[in-house]
């Protein structure tokens, strides 16, 4: 199996505080990989440092075997890495389809582009319902369909979610998790960082838990849902 993302001893600063202590992780082609812990632990951080949002103090990044760790963030999009950002991050005073259509902005194959509008219209259908609506007007839930849809709109290799079903009520988390397990089966490896871990761990072919920026467990999402460490810190079993 191809590694797609490698991040070998990765150190970033926050001033003076140091926010990520040496981390190590793989991402393979074709995998959902979820990166687990408590806030503060570093998760949103590393996909900035990822991303390319946030300049890393120490260590390498390489994608698809190219070394992107000074690489700029535009062109890491360019080269298939896009992110979805906690919190959503649309334009809320654009349309649903010009929310999309920025999601495009490095593409030059309109015929590619608009294939994947229809593709992730047929994947969120509510968008479909609203694609001239202004994005401030959607529902939370609808806000974080159109942030993945938008992510998706750059063709990536490698989709970043973080925390996506964060404000969601119970009925529309599992669907968004139905969707990214969709967009996995349906080619695209994804990095997610999720505060539900029985969700993530659920879907992740592998996981890494985080605390207080340091990868201190790893294994196959099966494993960790069933660790007893895991269980008792983060599903609530004592």
């Amino acid at each position: 199996m191809t590694t797609l993302l490698e991040i070998e001893d990765v150190s970033l600063l926050y001033g003076r505080i140091k926010a990520l202590h040496g981390i190590s992780l793989t991402v393979d082609e074709g995998e959902i990989v979820a990166l687990i812990g408590a806030n503060g632990a570093g998760k949103s951080t590393t996909m900035r440092a990822v991303s390319g949002i946030r300049p890393i103090a120490s260590g390498k990044i390489r994608f698809n075997g190219e070394d992107i760790t000074k690489l700029r963030a535009d062109l890491r999009v360019r080269r298939g890495l896009c992110q979805a950002p906690e919190g959503r991050g649309i334009f809320p005073g654009m349309t649903v389809l010009e929310n999309l259509d920025m999601g495009a902005y490095t593409r030059r194959d309109r015929a590619g582009v608009a294939k994947d509008l229809t593709r992730v219209l047929e994947l969120f259908p509510r968008l479909a319902e609203r694609r001239k609506q202004v994005g401030g007007t959607l529902s939370g839930g609808e806000q974080q369909m159109l942030a993945v849809g938008r992510a998706l709109m750059s063709r990536p290799r490698l989709l970043l979610l973080d925390e996506p079903s964060m404000g969601l009520a119970p009925m529309l988390i599992q669907q968004i998790f139905s969707i990214i397990t969709e967009i996995n089966e349906q080619g695209t490896t994804i990095l997610l960082v999720e505060q539900n871990a029985q969700q993530a761990l659920a879907r992740a072919h592998r996981a890494y838990v985080l605390e207080t920026g340091r990868i201190v467990k790893s294994g196959t999402g099966r494993e960790l849902l069933h660790d007893p460490a895991v269980k008792e810190a983060y599903l609530g079993v004592v």
